[in-house]
């Protein structure tokens, strides 16, 4: 950690954290160990353990995780900014979580539960109700002042605290976007799930942005970085809680819809042409058309399918 000199007058003294470099290339060695040693023993034959899809998502998270928890972005949290801090916290609940999931093979996240109770705590828990109302608890309780204090002062009880925030967003988009197809709900549930969740994010937004004196007594120090005052500060967390949590989550919603929308008018819109279902209609010697004819000719067309029925 740095000394109590280094703090107060260099805030961009450059801080390697060893501990995040250890745990960024654990994740990467056993994400590489699961899908080349494990991987083609758990799928059948021809089938890759992990797709491009997986392994983009898994190197994004990794990105995120890095940038989010070493220097600058991290001391910045810890003692200067708590706009950064807040941004830490978006990043962490909000953007990892998903592309974590998205990272994670369905048969490497059964390998992992098995099918007894490791199953039956993660389905329960990943309960749209339950997971949504523990992740607005915990999202709520990470903001509070004396936590958001206490925490940037022990960074032991602050890495515990990301833990719980990552555990529960992991648990709160299970139903969304999670690896097991049985626990995730329909496209129509999950975009009002994820509206309701957007909401929660800018409770702590609206009381920061419009809060008089300091809320977090630990950000309050002489040294302001870039000149930022404590008040401007505490108003920019507020709207990167507003950004990064309710539009984050709206802009989903929004993406969904037109998905689902796009979808469904593609399939809804099927026609045949005109030439495959109008038959050609036969003339007499004359050239004239007759009624039995006609009637013959359509008799011998098959009715087309009715569209639901495709």
């Amino acid at each position: 950690m740095w000394g109590a000199a280094a703090l107060s007058t260099d805030p961009w003294r450059v801080h390697a954290h060893v501990e995040v470099w250890v745990l960024v290339g654990s994740l990467v060695a056993l994400y590489a160990y699961t899908f080349r040693t494990i991987g083609p023993k758990a799928v059948p034959a021809g089938t890759p353990a992990v797709t491009r899809r997986q392994l983009a998502a898994f190197a994004a998270a990794m990105v995120l995780l890095w940038t989010a928890s070493d220097w600058p972005i991290r001391d910045l949290a810890d003692h200067w900014l708590v706009s950064v801090h807040l941004f830490q916290h978006m990043v962490l609940g909000y953007f990892l979580p998903p592309l974590a999931l998205l990272a994670t093979p369905e048969w490497f996240l059964r390998l992992m539960v098995g099918g007894g109770t490791g199953y039956r705590v993660l389905r329960t828990s990943s309960r749209p109700v339950l997971a949504g109302v523990l992740f607005i608890v915990v999202v709520m309780g990470s903001h509070v002042p004396g936590v958001v204090n206490a925490t940037a002062a022990n960074p032991v009880l602050h890495a515990a605290v990301h833990g719980l925030m990552i555990t529960a967003a992991l648990l709160m988009s299970m139903p969304v976007c999670g690896p097991l197809p049985e626990l995730r709900i329909t496209r129509a549930g999950a975009m009002i799930y994820l509206f309701l969740q957007s909401v929660v994010p800018t409770v702590p937004a609206a009381w920061l942005t419009f809060a008089e004196g300091v809320v977090y007594s630990r950000y309050d120090v002489p040294e302001r970085v870039w000149g930022i005052s404590v008040t401007t500060d505490q108003q920019i967390a507020g709207a990167v809680l507003k950004a990064g949590g309710g539009v984050f989550l709206w802009i989903v919603v929004i993406v969904m819809f037109f998905r689902h929308f796009a979808r469904n008018f593609g399939s809804d819109q099927s026609f045949r042409k005109l030439s495959d279902v109008q038959p050609r209609l036969p003339v007499d010697e004359r050239g004239e058309l007759t009624y039995e004819r006609i009637t013959k000719a359509f008799e011998a067309v098959p009715a087309a399918p009715h569209p639901h029925d495709v």
